[in-house]
């Protein structure tokens, strides 16, 4: 069975990027759900996932001295740019892994360990399983994180015979973005109606058209500005790229957020979940 894979994303944070994905979540069916801003995830706060299996991931380095070999001529502590080794004690904070320390050591007594990173997380939740991470703070890497995030996906949807998989993607269009899109068969960009949000859409369609990957839109909060809604539907119609949905303005959101559900179960007849409903419907047909 060909497992399809779709991502959310934004091209900035705040666009409501995670409420689209988690109300997406609900509506699919026989579907994988993944967290992919492992820096600051988010997704977990609606779908309330129950930990299955949590996995060490180690990514950066950090500096060891042994004590035996050493000889305390304080190389190390002078070539460190960064300040991490002091009366020959490494803070793993501040040690950045460079491995200028245990080159300039006379009698190699330094090496550089790998240390945990992050950690990610295989759950269930009552929408279907879901593949998340968390990076420890100030680590680096998170694009090979997302790569692992995706990697466990594949794997659920291939034991779990299931045929779809959403990526709540990150902000932004850096490395941790492009961890998340590449490869995937469709993305779903999340826009409001404002200057910047127009300016990062058209930032977050260039990188999909990089990687040659079809690209829809959908306009959250519309309403709010009409003439900006105007301009980007018809900057998205003269790029060949289709508006799947537009989401209205409702408070009912927030009430939502609030209770810790995504808007489609916590008001099912609201005009934003009917909304949302027309999205999805749109979107599998491009899928």
């Amino acid at each position: 069975m060909m497992v399809k894979e779709i991502t959310v994303l934004s091209g900035k944070g705040g666009t409501g990027k995670t409420s689209v994905a988690a109300s997406l979540a609900v509506l699919a069916q026989k579907t994988v759900l993944t967290d992919c801003d492992v820096d600051a995830p988010d997704l977990h706060l609606l779908l309330k996932p129950e930990v299955l299996e949590t996995q060490e991931f180690k990514a950066s380095r950090v500096a060891v001295i042994d004590e035996e070999k050493c000889v305390q001529c304080g190389k190390c502590e002078e070539h460190c740019r960064f300040g991490a080794i002091e009366n020959l004690v490494v803070d793993p904070v501040l040690c950045e892994g460079c491995g200028v320390c245990a080159y300039v050591c006379p009698v190699a007594a330094i090496e550089l360990e790998k240390r945990v990173s992050g950690y990610a997380f295989i759950s269930k939740t009552k929408y279907g399983p879901m593949s998340h991470a968390l990076l420890n703070p100030g680590e680096e890497n998170s694009g090979k994180l997302v790569s692992l995030v995706r990697k466990n996906a594949k794997k659920i949807a291939e034991k779990e015979n299931c045929e779809l998989i959403i990526n709540d993607g990150p902000p932004g269009i850096g490395c941790p973005v492009i961890a998340s899109v590449g490869g995937v068969d469709m993305g779903l960009i999340v826009v409001e109606p404002t200057l910047s949000g127009i300016h990062d859409m058209e930032r977050a369609l260039g990188l999909l058209n990089h990687f040659k990957i079809p690209s829809l839109v959908c306009i959250n909060k519309h309403d709010l500005n009409e003439e900006n809604t105007s301009r980007i539907v018809e900057f998205c119609g003269s790029n060949g790229v289709e508006v799947v949905g537009k989401i209205p303005f409702d408070q009912i959101v927030t009430e939502s957020m609030v209770a810790g559900k995504p808007i489609v179960e916590y008001s099912l007849e609201s005009r934003v979940s009917k909304a949302i409903a027309e999205l999805w419907k749109q979107t599998l047909k491009h899928i």
